[in-house]
């Protein structure tokens, strides 16, 4: 196997993968994409090739996110100063509106069956293209399509209090 165009192909791939699992903060990405390409070259002599690069490597980008979490016991804080330059009530309201919103969808995603919650975050938080999805679960591109919209009627009818 060719090490550099292995990482010269899946680079945007495992990036894009790994934005969605860090809510997408680049710089952690980025890091963390670096890591998950050091240890694939570690390990290269364990890839049997029994599934996808693509799929191997994800799986890295995986595990290496869990441990960062693990290992940063990360919690998501706003520090006093930014909470202090809210400029008044309304725009209080609006955010907590806003706010309680975003809950509201994401734990109407946390309902969905794993994979396909799986596709919807690739797809509204990584920003990854049907193909790109079809490709990293090894299904086609129209599977990918199919998911995604099951899952948003699903969500739908959850947000909306729907049976």
């Amino acid at each position: 196997m060719n090490i550099k165009k292995i990482c010269e192909e899946y680079y945007p791939l495992v990036m894009g993968y790994l934005l969605t699992l860090t809510n997408r903060n680049r710089d952690l990405a980025e890091d963390l994409t670096q890591e998950t390409f050091l240890r694939a070259i570690r390990n290269i002599k364990t890839f049997k090739g029994e599934a996808k690069v693509s799929t191997w490597l994800c799986k890295i980008a995986k595990y290496t996110f869990w441990q960062y979490l693990e290992k940063n016991n990360k919690f998501k804080q706003i520090p006093f100063d930014d909470a202090m330059d809210i400029p008044s009530i309304e725009l209080m309201e609006e955010a907590y509106l806003k706010k309680e919103a975003n809950e509201t969808l994401y734990k109407s995603i946390e309902a969905l069956d794993d994979v396909t919650k799986e596709v919807v975050l690739y797809r509204i938080r990584g920003e990854l293209s049907f193909k790109e999805i079809g490709e990293l679960m090894n299904k086609t591109e129209n599977w990918a399509r199919v998911t995604f919209y099951r899952g948003k009627v699903k969500i739908g009818k959850e947000m909306n209090g729907y049976e």
